[in-house]
């Protein structure tokens, strides 16, 4: 895949003719409503089909080398090219092929029942694991059940490994109280666990995500033993543990969303960890980028440094948020597909700008009663970017919130990339 960014004049016959490659190709990767219509900034990927590359004017060895992610050392030898000078136009190049590098993936889902199914079949082909979001823990130790039998037997259609998820809070409640209650009662904690053991019995779950937020810095050691009792337990019947960390950049970061979360504790304890790399531009926040690279990195030259890259799952959320201008503190921002986000862009004729910083695009327009906008979203550079952290670091792969978000780029970009692991 190549990926290229609109300009000024372009359309699609003319952008097809220069990569040698069909309309309907381009359509299809980047789910385009209109193929008359292009916005000025909107990165679309150009499937090659092959990899025979045909020089044209304006080429160097350099320029061809980027374009399709290969060292130009590489390049210059697979067509045994002395001097990169020497180019010239309508000569066929060989496109050297990239070993890819293997990854574990995992997909949250909190669409259930059988709206999940669509969802989980459209793309439980690129997916490790399905995790259907979430077992809501109550004080005593029960579970509010949920309906995830049709995710579930999707996700095995598919070769996808149902993870189980627990959490301790929901939309209006932190859950930092819920938490307190049991994480400190031993009797209640060993009735959570065989809870949590009947449920993936029952219903063929094979791993488990803990998904603890909001807990008091008081109980961060009480969590820990938590973490190591029930990987003990779970680890004795065969099954795996995860857990979902917030994102922190040292072990002295302050909040209530961070102290109790051990890095180190849960990289030695669980067999992997889920960094939940993204809502830096959340829905009550000021707008800017959802999960910019900029801050990813930050946290993970932090993560790196206690908890072995191999256990390590990068959070890419593949959302939209559309902010209303100017921003008021307690107005929340509406989430939206990144398709959504892209026909707003068409609808207002819009131009794709993109923050080579957070590397992320965005996009401002007027409503229809003359409201300013800012759009925040993710595309084909954005995850390119994203996939390219996860290879810098030696990661053990990508966790993505939440699927049901349509954005056709990213998987076809994920499966050029990578190499997706099934156990």
């Amino acid at each position: 895949m190549i990926i290229h960014v609109v300009r000024q004049g372009d359309v699609l016959w003319r952008i097809a003719d220069y990569y040698k490659t069909d309309i309907d190709s381009i359509v299809e990767v980047n789910a385009l409503p209109d193929p008359d219509r292009l916005l000025v900034g909107q990165a679309l990927l150009i499937p090659t089909g092959d990899n025979i590359y045909t020089v044209r004017q304006g080429d160097t060895a350099w320029k061809i080398a980027q374009n399709h992610g290969v060292a130009v050392q590489d390049l210059l030898w697979e067509n045994r090219i002395l001097n990169p000078n020497n180019l010239y136009v309508g000569q066929k190049l060989i496109i050297p092929e990239k070993p890819k590098p293997e990854i574990e993936v995992n997909g949250f889902t909190y669409i259930l029942g059988q709206d999940a199914v669509p969802v989980v079949n459209q793309v439980g082909d690129l997916l490790t694991y399905l995790t259907p979001y979430a077992y809501l823990i109550q004080g005593n130790g029960n579970l509010v059940p949920i309906d995830d039998e049709a995710a579930i037997g999707e996700a095995i259609a598919h070769g996808a490994v149902p993870m189980m998820s627990i959490v301790n809070f929901t939309v209006n409640s932190a859950g930092e109280n819920v938490a307190n209650m049991v994480l400190n009662n031993p009797e209640t904690v060993n009735i959570l666990q065989n809870n949590i053991l009947d449920i993936m019995r029952d219903k063929g779950y094979q791993g488990l995500n803990i998904d603890f937020e909001y807990v008091l810095p008081e109980d961060r050691e009480a969590f820990n033993r938590f973490i190591e009792s029930t990987v003990d337990r779970l680890h004795s019947e065969g099954y795996f543990v995860s857990t979902s960390l917030a994102p922190k950049v040292s072990a002295e970061q302050r909040g209530l969303l961070y102290e109790a979360h051990d890095y180190e504790a849960s990289g030695r304890l669980a067999d992997f960890v889920v960094l939940m790399t993204y809502e830096w531009g959340w829905r009550g926040g000021q707008p800017r980028a959802i999960s910019p690279i900029n801050e990813i990195e930050r946290v993970l030259d932090y993560a790196v440094t206690v908890i072995p890259r191999d256990k390590i799952l990068m959070g890419f959320q593949i959302y939209a948020r559309d902010w209303t201008l100017p921003f008021v503190p307690g107005q929340e921002a509406e989430t939206i597909s990144i398709e959504d986000a892209m026909d707003r862009a068409y609808a207002h004729n819009a131009q794709i700008q993109y923050d080579y910083v957070a590397q992320s695009p965005f996009f401002r327009y007027s409503d229809e009663e003359g409201n300013a906008h800012i759009v925040w979203f993710e595309d084909a550079r954005s995850a390119q970017a994203k996939f390219d952290t996860v290879k810098e670091y030696g990661l053990r792969g990508i966790s993505y919130w939440g699927l049901g978000y349509p954005f056709t780029q990213n998987w076809v970009l994920l499966a050029d990339n990578f190499d997706i692991r099934k156990l």
